[in-house]
């Protein structure tokens, strides 16, 4: 059996062949040699002709309307009729038609491309103090790696020292990003620094550039409906070619008219137009860090009426934060921290690792714990400097122990949608940690993204409670919340959406359990890089970037591809039909038949291969300096533990006597005056400026600089309330008015950080034009 290759290239030898001829039996017929250039012109027109046969076949096989009998007619034509010269241009055109898009195909696919090229090859393996290098395959999880300088990094891993990656290939943002110890460096990064060490935690075959390259090798065209559509138009078009080349033949009598309009309808655009549109939609797609497995799925996502979304990992960061720390009458939060955040040390558990983070975060000094007993599903208990301490459920502290301050903290827990964590010292209830998953940057920008391309219905389908839920859906304006939902019952929602409502149903996940419901939606889309998860297995498209407002963009990609290749295929018939009707009245030969045909070819082609280019709501100029990130998103951070310790302080205002209610009120305003405005000083005089020049207009940032105004205006005034209360004492209505001051602050900081962060996202996550 020939293989693909040799048929490829058998293919691409038509253009040149055939070219070569027409010139050959050009030179014979000038130099007089007139029956050496009938052989050659016809020799190559009967090549092309066998291979317009097999070509017919294949597609009438496949069930295809085989608009290529017109151009294998007009060619057998021409033949007969003794019009050589006019049969090798035609098989001109016809090679050149399927040379340029053999051109586009490869030009479509090459950012596709790109990506293989850089998969990594070999790893630098440092084994008992020496240096060894190996083959990427052969590295097992647990190894110490080296990354030199220029390098792709092999496997993912954890660096062993700070490292600066330059991750564009795989989130297609143009800044590089710093590594600190221990944090996360995927495969597929430039090491853009100095030489780094880093631990393997999985193999070549389990790293995220292994498993792009799976989905890159999966895309393709596929039987995309764009695709079929050109066949529907090959339906009413083929037999109207033929009925006007009839009906010019049937009146005038002139069999070269009717040659004259087989040759011009030759339909190069409406077989090429539609998939090279596709390709380089999925291309296009692809840059924008969306890998769409084939054309039928590009179809489906620019037909997006109705979203499903996972919340943990989807709408979420899938990482746990620390709100707050409430604490029994004369217990110290910091203290409480300390406690729990040291017997947690000592247990596996995914939330023992984020309270750990946060204590070190507040810079709270941790004890080993001794005698550590830890209980699935309940808590963690240890010894911590001679104390006993357990950590853990509220539904571990019995009815008895349920004292005011801890039954108002719990109410604030479900109010909140928090979950939550008891802190017993001795036996005694003395603190509860609110922690709650935090929403991605991205995720509302995203969602109003999402509505502006055309998304009408947007809904959360997950397995968590529905308190938990509920409050993040109403917070984003997500029209139903379905929660409490296993992988079974997700299946139903995706079920009862597609069946009620009309245009593409979407599910959005991330997780195993999503799985299901991906697999069985209209649409299923996977987010994260691991190509071989479940998920991303089981879904149509994949977001190689974990960022959801890629989907909205992939979105308006697939649309524009949709119609570019409509518009391209309707511009080559439009055109087509002008130029049957030219030659049907006897105004066009069939030697300027095949010309026009040839002109026709890449004006449709040249149309196609403009989704390429990124829509123009995508199109970004220029990368946003690194300063502007870490001012913005990392001072944030330090920043919110302030936040906390404010709403600790307003909610003690009230119980506390009245030397300690003074004195924390002074402390928190005193990081309030040391680090909170100094932060927002600095970003008004040194930030906003280049924000607002990359913006444009008058002030676009005008709002978010009256926010500054009112936090240094609060900031002033707490100052002075506490002066006055070390002067004149602290009473009833100066502890209302500091509390006041305390909520106000907290509500007004909160709002303005996530409009900085949402602003930073929308400026530097973009991809840049090439």
């Amino acid at each position: 059996m020939v293989s693909s290759a040799v048929v490829a290239g058998v293919r691409r030898a038509l253009l040149p062949f055939v070219a070569a001829a027409l010139v050959v039996g050009g030179i014979a017929s000038f130099v007089g040699a007139d029956r050496l250039a009938v052989v050659v012109w016809s020799v190559a027109s009967g090549v092309v002709a066998v291979d317009l046969v097999v070509v017919t076949a294949v597609r009438m096989r496949e069930g295809r309307v085989a608009v290529d009998v017109v151009a294998l007619v007009a060619l057998l034509g021409a033949l007969a009729m003794g019009e050589s010269l006019a049969g090798v241009i035609l098989a001109l055109m016809v090679a050149s038609g399927d040379a340029l898009e053999q051109y586009a195909h490869r030009r479509a696919e090459r950012s596709l491309s790109e990506l293989l090229s850089l998969a990594p090859k070999v790893a630098h393996r440092l084994l008992d103090g020496t240096l060894e290098t190996v083959p990427v395959d052969e590295v097992v999880p647990g190894e110490v790696l080296l990354v030199k300088p220029g390098e792709v990094v092999p496997v993912d891993g954890s660096v062993l020292e700070a490292a600066v990656l330059d991750e564009s290939v795989l989130t297609g943002e143009a800044q590089s990003v710093e590594r600190d110890l221990g944090e996360w460096a995927r495969s597929g990064s430039l090491n853009a620094g100095g030489a780094f060490r880093m631990r393997a935690s999985a193999s070549a075959a389990e790293s995220s550039y292994a498993g792009i390259v799976r989905l890159v090798k999966s895309a393709g065209v596929g039987k995309a409906p764009l695709v079929r559509l050109a066949d529907r138009y090959a339906v009413v078009f083929v037999p109207v070619v033929f009925a006007i080349a009839g009906g010019a033949w049937l009146v005038t009598g002139d069999s070269m008219r009717m040659l004259a309009v087989l040759v011009v309808a030759t339909p190069c655009p409406l077989v090429l137009a539609a998939p090279v549109a596709v390709v380089s939609g999925i291309a296009s797609a692809a840059r924008n860090g969306v890998v769409v497995k084939d054309g039928a799925a590009l179809e489906a996502m620019g037909q997006i009426r109705t979203v499903l979304l996972d919340k943990t990992g989807t709408l979420t960061a899938g990482r746990a934060h620390v709100v707050a720390v409430a604490t029994a009458p004369g217990r110290d939060a910091a203290d409480v921290m300390a406690l729990a955040a040291s017997v947690e040390q000592a247990s596996p558990h995914v939330l023992a690792a984020m309270m750990v983070r946060e204590a070190l975060d507040r810079g709270l000094k941790l004890v080993e714990p001794v005698g550590v007993v830890e209980r699935p599903g309940s808590g963690v208990g240890g010894t911590v400097d001679g104390r006993e301490v357990w950590v853990g459920t509220v539904a571990s502290v019995g009815a008895e122990d349920r004292l005011p301050w801890l039954t108002a903290a719990e109410r604030r827990a479900r109010r909140e949608g928090c979950s939550a964590t008891v802190v017993v010292v001795d036996g005694e209830p003395v603190g509860m940690i609110l922690f709650t998953d935090e929403l991605r940057t991205d995720t509302s920008a995203a969602l109003r993204a999402l509505r502006r391309a055309g998304v009408d219905r947007v809904v959360m389908v997950t397995g968590d409670r529905l308190e938990v839920a509920e409050p993040i859906g109403m917070s984003l304006g997500i029209d139903q919340v379905f929660a409490d939902r296993n992988p079974a019952e997700k299946l139903d929602v995706v079920h009862s959406e597609s069946s009620t409502r009309s245009g593409i149903t979407a599910m959005v996940g991330d997780g195993v359990n999503d799985a299901p419901a991906l697999a069985a939606a209209d649409l299923g889309v996977a987010m994260g890089a691991r190509g071989a998860t479940a998920s991303s297995e089981a879904a149509d498209v994949v977001l190689i970037v974990d960022r959801l407002d890629r989907l909205a963009g992939g979105v308006v990609i697939a649309k524009r591809a949709r119609a570019i290749a409509r518009q391209s295929v309707l511009l080559g018939m439009g055109l087509t039909m002008l130029g049957m009707g030219v030659a049907a009245v006897g105004l066009l030969a069939p030697v300027g038949g095949a010309v026009a045909q040839e002109v026709i070819d890449v004006l449709a082609i040249g149309s196609a291969l403009r989704a390429l280019r990124p829509p123009r709501s995508l199109r970004h100029a220029g990368a946003v300096p690194d300063s502007w990130s870490q001012q913005l998103a990392e001072g944030h951070g330090p920043l919110r533990l302030v936040l906390e310790d404010m709403r600790s302080v307003a909610l003690a205002l009230d119980t506390a006597d009245e030397a300690t209610a003074l004195a924390s009120l002074r402390d928190v305003a005193a990081r309030i005056s040391d680090e909170v405005v100094p932060h927002e000083r600095k970003d008004e005089s040194q930030v906003y400026p280049g924000v607002a020049e990359r913006l444009g207009g008058a002030d676009p940032l005008a709002a978010m600089s009256r926010s500054h105004q009112e936090i240094f205006h609060l900031a002033s005034l707490l100052d002075r309330l506490v002066d006055d209360a070390f002067a004149e004492g602290f009473g009833v209505e100066d502890r209302s008015e500091a509390r006041r001051m305390l909520y106000a602050l907290d509500a007004i900081l909160r709002l303005h950080f996530a409009q900085e962060e949402e602003l930073l996202a929308s400026i530097t996550h973009d991809v840049p034009v090439k």
